[in-house]
């Protein structure tokens, strides 16, 4: 992690939530303010960091998948509001990493679908959603380009990747529940993303459940096909924090879902900057981040955990009962109303 120079004051997000829309708007976001939580009474406690914050270290995600984080690790706002504190960055790969660093402390903030929030604090992860950074339309069914599969009816019988406690896998599972075929009618292999898209070229599978940015470069690059898109069966991209972070350090909370927002703004009034910064992380093509970006992300949107992605999650709950991967759906049940910390984003949303 490079050191930062930046002078800019700490600074809270003022704005008025706009509706979900069908792609990135131009609409201009107020900075102004401080951030709350900053010499709060937690700051008082042993460990807390010479700036006064409440903790002297907190460990946050970034992934490829969660543009917003690319931006605030680039711009290091959180190395210049949280004096005395030290910021460690580490990538996630997938949901399911993320949700896995997570549970083990290795990250306080970690970036998923909300399909895999949910899968976690289902199973017994203590996890909390603090914000919601994208409405993505990040996962479709792909094939090689050259394919005899033109439907999903064509998908019985094939050998499909997947990563499974990630939002392709429960595309995947939706996709096949609509269809009628059983998850017994075919093979899923479990890879990650990239190697996901490997298999499908060299031929070791008949489909893969992709990811972007990974999905749209290999559209560009290897010729594949989308064969099954349906963005309702894509859920939100979650903010989560370990819940232990959030009780003992609400004002580093704070920081870090004021930062998200600031990072909202950022996006989009930058949508090429946003691009290029993909395509460099992700080391991908420019046309082909800016695809992601312009066409399958949805930024502009009320970032408050609430009913909407109550409502999804609502349909994908049971899935994960069918397929074994959670108990009961008493377990999907208490996750639900255990899930939610809405009151960051609250606060980093509300007008003066």
């Amino acid at each position: 992690m490079r050191d930062r120079t930046i002078t800019t004051p700490g600074r809270t997000l003022t704005s008025t939530a706009a509706p979900v829309a069908a792609g990135l708007t131009a609409a201009v976001l107020a900075l102004s303010g401080c951030v709350a939580g900053e010499g709060s009474a937690a700051a008082g406690s042993s460990d807390a960091g010479s700036g006064g914050w409440s903790t002297d270290a907190v460990a946050v995600d970034f992934a490829t998948y969660n543009p917003l984080s690319l931006v605030i690790r680039e711009q290091g706002w959180l190395e210049e509001e949280l004096d005395g504190v030290e910021v460690t960055w580490v990538q996630s790969d997938g949901s399911n990493t993320a949700n896995e660093n997570l549970r083990a402390a290795a990250v306080d903030f970690g970036s998923t679908a909300g399909s895999a929030a949910l899968l976690a604090r289902a199973n017994g992860s203590p996890i909390r959603t603090v914000d919601i950074y994208s409405q993505p339309e990040w996962s479709a069914i792909v094939v090689p380009g050259d394919s005899d599969i033109t439907d999903v009816a064509d998908l019985e019988g094939t050998s499909i990747a997947a990563t499974k406690g990630t939002d392709p896998y429960f595309f995947l599972l939706q996709t096949l529940e609509e269809a009628g075929i059983a998850l017994d009618d075919v093979e899923v292999q479990n890879l990650q993303h990239a190697d996901g898209r490997a298999a499908l070229d060299n031929g070791s599978v008949d489909a893969w459940a992709g990811l972007d940015p990974i999905m749209a470069a290999a559209e560009a690059e290897a010729g594949d096909r989308l064969v099954y898109r349906n963005i309702d069966f894509n859920t939100y991209g979650f903010l989560n924090a370990r819940e232990e972070f959030v009780e003992e350090h609400p004002d580093v909370t704070q920081a870090v879902v004021d930062a998200y927002e600031r990072a909202r703004a950022w996006a989009l009034e930058h949508p090429e900057e946003l691009s290029a910064l993909l395509a460099d992380v992700a080391g991908i093509d420019p046309e082909v981040a800016a695809t992601v970006i312009e066409e399958r992300t949805v930024l502009d949107l009320d970032p408050v955990p609430g009913d909407e992605q109550r409502a999804v999650l609502e349909v994908v709950g049971p899935i994960f009962v069918d397929s074994g991967d959670v108990p009961a759906q008493t377990n999907v049940d208490t996750a639900l109303d255990e899930l939610f910390a809405p009151e960051f984003a609250q606060e980093a949303v509300t007008d003066e």
